[in-house]
């Protein structure tokens, strides 16, 4: 697990500096349990697409000055897991 935890912080901090986005704080553990959400309630595809929208979601807030990065990542993925529908408990979606 640990392995696992120093290569998702290495390739975010990679992603951060290749779109010049050195210092932003992610909770990477914030959002995989957000994909994770998606997949198991939606179809395993839905996992990258609601992170990807949450994350802009929470760009544009930044972006027109509607709140502070920190703010608007927590709302965005505050909000994306609300819209997700609970998991069924027999179903196996993929």
């Amino acid at each position: 697990m640990e392995d696992r935890d120093r290569l998702l912080r290495q390739w975010s901090e990679l992603l951060l500096e290749t779109f010049e986005l050195e210092g932003t704080e992610i909770d990477v553990d914030a959002i995989l349990a957000l994909a994770g959400q998606a997949a198991h309630s939606v179809v395993r595809p839905a996992a990258p697409l609601t992170t990807f929208i949450a994350g802009y979601a929470a760009g544009m807030a930044v972006g027109i000055g509607q709140a502070d990065s920190s703010t608007a990542m927590r709302s965005a993925l505050e909000t994306a897991g609300s819209a997700c529908p609970p998991v069924p408990d027999s179903e196996d979606r993929r």
